[in-house]
């Protein structure tokens, strides 16, 4: 496939087998000054994001010879945290979810507007590269240290691997400590979006931050309403 590096906002690798919906997102993407290279099966996509390492990674979960979550995991276990976006199918619940878990960024369902996509790569790169409001001191509850400038979290000393939006979810929480945000308030904070996200979402990364934490974790569930840091 041919590679188009030369743009301003790094190489996003998109990995579709349906060659309609792979240069709709190209066109797309090209239009908004990044330089995209497209595979078309999970074995391809994967050896494509080793060669080129693309900024972000956008994959079909439906792909021949290795699904897409199968392409996250295989990264997430070797340590590559390029970010993730997986396009899957509207009634495939179960998939998305397994993607979040496996270490995915976010999701967006066919069909889909392609100007969404592009909003939503400007979204993960926004969290991957750090937002301003987090860029200030560390902060320390507990056993664990998130440093915001370095965007690093360690519990005792130990660091812990996060996604991009792992991270900013936990740095947002641990920045406003006691505070009860709904569901609703972070999608819109931290993924920067509402409508169409669904707050399973905001669910599963929960669900995974705390995992990663262990007994150490600082999230709260306040049942009803949604979720705070301890302070």
């Amino acid at each position: 496939m041919s590679v188009d590096t030369a743009q301003p906002r790094g190489l996003v690798l998109v990995v579709e087998d349906e060659p309609a919906i792979a240069d709709l997102v190209r066109l797309y993407l090209t239009r908004d000054g990044f330089g995209v290279h497209v595979e078309r099966d999970g074995p391809a996509g994967l050896a494509a994001t080793r060669r080129l390492r693309p900024v972000v990674c956008v994959l079909d979960i439906a792909l021949p010879g290795l699904a897409g979550t199968e392409v996250c995991r295989r990264l997430r276990e070797a340590g590559d945290w390029t970010p993730v976006i997986f396009l899957t199918a509207r009634d495939d619940e179960v998939d998305r979810i397994l993607g979040l878990e496996l270490g995915a960024d976010d999701y967006v369902t066919k069909p889909f507007s392609p100007r969404e996509l592009v909003a939503r790569v400007r979204a993960v790169l926004r969290r991957a590269s750090g937002a301003p409001e987090v860029a200030d001191r560390p902060r320390r509850v507990g056993a664990v240290t998130l440093d915001p400038a370095r965007r690093t979290v360690t519990v005792s000393g130990t660091p812990v691997q996060l996604t991009s939006t792992e991270f900013d979810l936990l740095a947002y929480l641990m920045g406003r400590p006691g505070r009860v945000f709904t569901r609703e308030e972070l999608l819109a904070s931290v993924w920067g979006y509402a409508a169409h996200a669904g707050t399973r979402t905001v669910d599963v990364h929960v669900a995974q931050v705390r995992a990663k934490l262990g007994d150490a974790s600082v999230i709260r569930t306040h049942r009803g309403v949604g979720y705070a840091a301890d302070g």
